[in-house]
């Protein structure tokens, strides 16, 4: 039995949090044994995982701790893993960490940057990869800048894409109560996404695309589902924009499954993204994506719905392609068909679960570890 500790800053909201959940319960129990620490808190999608495996958290820290993590190193030494699993936002202090409390393996998931980084991230990350065994990214353009960037030749950068429970999203008849609960009409067509509220995600670009749709003279609602920390900024452009009524602010919520059977069109108006989990889920609940093209965006769509991708921080494009797709029924559900076709038979959770389970064991038994 091989221990695994999955170490992040929290699981409060987004898809990485729901990723790193999902892979916990969806790990082989009689294979591995499956522990969560996290450095903040828990946070919302950590409810119920305690039937999973061991749940810890860091808490405050020392004002050193970039120097020497001690309080998080006798955390991660007590749960004695033979893995610990890093996953963004904790790479440096958590590899650090991992080495002082006498961990022999070390695997880190890059699961999107924020922007170009900073020749400050740059060095930080590059003195992580250092401690690191093996680099995981969840797109192969996300692995090309990694390997360019930040991890030298010497640590192995591998390519694992997010996966989903494909059978979690089987398209179905919309839910009528949900949709008088979020204020869904179903007079208009609905285009919606869900994710954290967060600078990269560019949704002040959707806000603003969605205005020039409306004053093109075509008759929609736009429900955003998420919370984060820019929900206020967010909540005064919508008011600024005078779109009170026509774009909708669900919060978080836990029925995503739920939420896509509402809507016409998925988009992604992100300036950055990994592997987009929540581009999976709508594709597999039968919506067509409109999304902007960075990151696994384009490899997600694949050849055939490539053309459903816009630029970055062009709200002209995004409108537009909004438009495109509203105004042709047809043609919008049959790319639905095509999208939800590729995520089952390419994106499915069980390949992404195998493909870390295999890494994990390779480690151990490379290391001599293995109990």
């Amino acid at each position: 039995m091989l221990r695994i500790a999955h170490v992040a800053l929290d699981l409060e909201a987004g898809g990485l949090e729901r990723l790193i959940a999902d892979l916990m319960r969806r790990t082989d129990p009689e294979r591995f044994e499956t522990s969560l620490l996290c450095t903040d808190f828990l946070g919302r999608h950590a409810e119920g995982l305690e039937s999973v495996g061991r749940l810890e958290v860091v808490g405050p820290q020392e004002k050193w701790s970039m120097l020497r993590p001690g309080r998080f190193a006798a955390k991660i030494k007590k749960m004695a893993p033979d893995v610990v699993h890093l996953h963004s936002g904790v790479w440096y202090k958590g590899s650090l960490a991992a080495r002082l409390a006498g961990v022999r393996s070390v695997v880190y998931t890059d699961h999107g940057r924020l922007g170009p980084d900073t020749r400050l991230v740059r060095l930080v990350d590059k003195i992580a990869a250092g401690r690191t065994d093996v680099v995981v990214a969840v797109s192969d353009d996300l692995k090309a800048r990694l390997r360019a960037e930040i991890v030298p030749e010497s640590v192995p950068v591998k390519t694992i894409i997010n996966g989903i429970d494909t059978a979690l999203f089987e398209p179905r008849s919309p839910n009528d109560a949900l949709r008088r609960e979020l204020g869904v009409t179903t007079d208009r067509p609905v285009i919606g996404t869900v994710g954290r509220l967060d600078v990269i995600k560019g949704y002040d670009v959707a806000i603003k695309a969605f205005r020039l749709l409306l004053d093109s003279g075509t008759r929609a609602t736009f429900l955003l589902v998420g919370d984060g920390p820019e929900r206020a900024n967010l909540e005064a452009l919508i008011k600024e924009e005078k779109l009170e009524d026509s774009f909708l602010m669900a919060g978080w919520r836990n029925d995503a499954d739920d939420i896509y059977q509402l809507l016409d069109v998925f988009t992604l108006s992100s300036h950055s993204e990994g592997t987009s989990v929540s581009l999976l889920e709508a594709m597999a609940s039968g919506v067509c994506p409109v999304v902007t093209a960075v990151g696994g965006n384009p490899d997600v769509l694949g050849p055939n719905l490539r053309h459903l991708t816009v630029p970055p921080a062009d709200p002209h494009a995004l409108a537009a392609a909004w438009d495109e797709a509203l105004r042709d029924t047809e043609k919008r559900k049959a790319q639905a068909q095509v999208a939800m076709a590729r995520v089952r038979a390419e994106f499915d959770q069980g390949t992404m679960v195998r493909a870390y389970e295999g890494l994990y064991s390779s480690l151990v038994n490379s290391s001599g570890q293995e109990r």
